[in-house]
């Protein structure tokens, strides 16, 4: 049977015992001094405890690197009035954070006050590039082209009749973790893109489609042609179980319904333009996801062979995992497809089913993960995030509420995205008075002449509209930019080209 919106079908694995907050100060610590020690017992039979114990390490040596930077500024301030205080700040820095702080900054700490906001922003900048450099270099989630995980990944995606993967989440930073973490699935298996409220650009996204298409018959990549698969397209809105009135999807209001309601109107006028400008029965699957932000819990509006969704009426993980959680494997698999088939409005291809049904199984870890690792739902049940991303790229960030993204080629037309996140780091920073950090990325393809080039200008074009845009925050010290660039063609990590924190990259990176 198809769970639907009712009291009786809400989250039901943890207590909302806790007080709502919009935003979590920055100095609070949810990924450190954690460990996940349980006994099987206490999970669900078809939980991944070894990729859990994984995940969690990964979460938290990442977050615990910018969780140290407010207590590490903290001794860097009660030290500058020291007679050798540059050599004890460095010492300091090199000990807790593993790099140095700009010698410019530090030089001019007997002549005026420390300026805190610009070493703030420059300790987050330089823990992004470490989190950049070890992404790349060591592939610490195992989902490169390369690993094991994405190839069979991608065979079973052929087998379920999909030869791509394309996946748009809302920017909120509380979904940057949706493909990795809340879905399990290898990165470099899913084109992915977020926009605020999960509102993909639908010509942009019919762009894509049409070069997936030409590969396929130029390269035979993934496939040839001459197969019958379909390009996937899925969209991820959010909702709270906890507190749907205040942490629902800014973009929409919190209104849960309207997130949805809207994601399903992308993702049908998507379908109806591809469908209408190319011939031969030209068609794409899709498929809508809500993700509840308080405990990573799913629900899939399951599509029948029509491609009908209907709105109301969803498979609810959390609700499955309380049905199958005293079951053998075996049975626990077989309960969740035969949910599956009866969730659809009508008849269901069996390689939608075998789809939904992986997802589900893999958030069944994830339901576990954030139960043991919290005790209970997520701390941060508002607003987290660590730095603003802004531009085309960001492969590496894949964990929750460290980064609201901005995917966007000129600020002017990205400008409700970012507003949206300059609005957020009002209250997760501004309001403590420590500086907004925005780490602008374009990724270009080195197989190109002059990529590099135009992706740099693109760069320092959207440089000079943020701060054009938010002139005050900027002359304040209370916006700071660092610019980052990357081959999409090599393995190799994002690559610092400037930085507002003078004097240029020389010396700032």
């Amino acid at each position: 049977m198809a769970y639907r919106n009712s009291a009786k079908n809400k989250t039901r694995l943890l207590s909302p015992t806790a007080p709502s907050k919009r935003y979590m100060t920055i100095d609070q610590s949810p990924s450190e001094s954690k460990t996940f020690q349980i006994n099987n017992s206490e999970v669900h039979p078809l939980t991944n405890l070894s990729a859990n114990k994984k995940l969690q390490d990964y979460e938290i040596q990442v977050k615990g690197r910018f969780d140290k930077i407010v207590p590490f500024l903290q001794k860097v301030s009660a030290l500058q009035h020291e007679q050798d205080f540059v050599d004890c700040a460095q010492q300091l820095a090199s000990q807790e954070l593993g790099f140095q702080l700009p010698k410019h900054i530090l030089d001019k700490a007997w002549v005026r006050p420390l300026d805190m906001r610009a070493l703030f922003a420059w300790c987050v900048f330089q823990s992004h590039q470490h989190l950049s450099n070890q992404f790349f270099n060591s592939d610490p989630l195992n989902g490169s082209e390369d690993s094991n995980e994405a190839k069979a990944f991608q065979d079973f995606l052929l087998e379920c009749g999909f030869h791509l993967l394309d996946v748009t989440p809302c920017a909120d930073g509380r979904l940057a973790h949706s493909i990795a973490y809340a879905l399990r699935i290898p990165f470099s298996s899913v084109r992915r893109r977020s926009h605020a409220g999960a509102l993909f650009d639908i010509e942009n996204t019919v762009n894509r489609w049409v070069k997936t298409e030409h590969k396929r018959y130029r390269e035979g990549v993934p496939n040839f042609t001459n197969e019958s698969t379909c390009y996937l397209k899925v969209v991820i809105y959010h909702f709270s179980s906890l507190d749907p009135s205040h942490q629902g999807c800014a973009a929409h209001g919190s209104n849960d319904e309207e997130a949805a309601k809207a994601g399903l109107q992308r993702l049908l006028d998507f379908q109806e333009s591809v469908e209408n400008s190319f011939c031969c029965g030209a068609s794409v699957e899709i498929l809508l996801i809500g993700l509840d932000t308080d405990t990573d819990s799913i629900r899939i509006h399951v599509p029948d062979t029509t491609k009908k969704i209907v709105l109301d009426q969803w498979v609810s993980v959390a609700n499955i995992y309380e049905e199958t959680k005293h079951l053998s494997i075996d049975q626990a698999r077989l309960k969740i497809i035969d949910t599956v088939k009866r969730s659809a409005p009508g008849d269901i291809a069996p390689g939608m089913v075998s789809f939904i049904s992986r997802l589900i199984e893999n958030n069944i870890s994830q339901l576990d993960y954030v139960s043991h690792l919290h005790n209970g739902p997520y701390p941060d049940s508002g607003h987290a995030e660590r730095f603003i991303g802004v531009g085309i790229g960001f492969k590496e960030v894949h964990l929750r509420n460290l980064t609201y993204f901005s995917h966007l080629d000129t600020v002017e037309e990205g400008a409700p995205d970012l507003d949206v996140g300059i609005k957020i780091f009002k209250g997760l920073n501004v309001s403590r008075d420590l500086p907004i950090p925005v780490v602008i990325r374009f990724d270009y393809s080195g197989k190109v002449p002059g990529a590099r080039d135009r992706a740099l200008q693109d760069c320092k074009r959207v440089d000079n509209a943020i701060t054009f845009r938010y002139r005050a925050l900027v002359d304040d010290g209370l916006l700071h930019t660092c610019l980052t660039i990357r081959d999409r063609d090599k393995k190799g990590p994002a690559e610092v080209v400037g930085s507002s924190l003078k004097p240029t990259l020389q010396e700032a990176h």
